[in-house]
């Protein structure tokens, strides 16, 4: 089963954000679920590597790569990402720049599509 999730929220903003890459990774470790995972407006803040957290509070960067050791997909809107100045070079592993026909392209693939 192919899984796009579609996540919009700020890395720390919003629970929601939070709870999306849980159950992303949650669902990357089921066998045979295919996950990509799909970031855009202040959602490519999530895959932004080297976060630094209070300790006791999660990392979102690090909970995306879980995603993507799991064999899923980690997107990010290209444009997005320039509208905040990220790089590709800051990137967690695995995450890659992507774009609005990617995303089309994986919305007609899926079997489901999720939104935050």
């Amino acid at each position: 089963m192919k899984i796009l999730m579609i996540i919009n929220g700020s890395a720390y903003g919003l629970d929601s954000t939070y709870n999306a890459i849980r159950l992303a990774a949650t669902m990357a470790n089921r066998d045979g679920v295919v996950v990509t995972v799909f970031l855009m407006g202040d959602g490519v803040t999530a895959a932004v590597g080297g976060q630094k957290t209070p300790d006791g509070y999660y990392k979102l960067d690090r909970m995306l790569a879980t995603v993507t050791r799991r064999g899923g997909t980690v997107l990010c809107c290209g444009t997005c990402m320039d509208a905040r100045g990220i790089t590709d070079q800051l990137l967690i592993d695995g995450a890659t720049r992507s774009t609005m026909e990617a995303l089309a392209d994986n919305t007609l693939a899926a079997d489901k599509v999720l939104v935050f």
